[in-house]
């Protein structure tokens, strides 16, 4: 991974504004008003902590990726990867597809 990746599925706004809406019609559904203030204070903890969890450095903190690497070291790590790959023997399996 690259120190300017991010490990997440959507980024804060976009997160925010999804769960924001889901609140908001919850709250609307019984009749209720949400403000625009209460709306952005709702929000900005779910960006932060976007901002914070999807850090290279916090994934690979807890090992949930290989690490992050320089950017130009890019074809070499390639190529060691692929080179481990193509010589590393494949041992015979007596089970099927594992999916995860």
């Amino acid at each position: 991974m690259w120190p300017n990746a991010r490990i997440s599925v959507m980024g804060g706004d976009q997160a925010a504004s999804v769960l924001a809406t889901v609140k908001r019609d919850g709250i609307e559904g019984k009749g209720g008003a949400w403000s625009a203030a209460e709306e952005e204070a709702f929000k900005q903890p779910i960006k932060d902590q976007y901002e914070h969890q999807g850090h290279p450095y916090f994934a690979s903190a807890r090992l949930w990726d290989d690490g992050v690497i320089d950017p130009a070291d890019t074809r070499m790590v390639l190529g060691l990867g692929l080179s481990a790959s193509l010589n590393a023997p494949i041992p015979d399996t007596k089970f099927g597809l594992f999916r995860m």
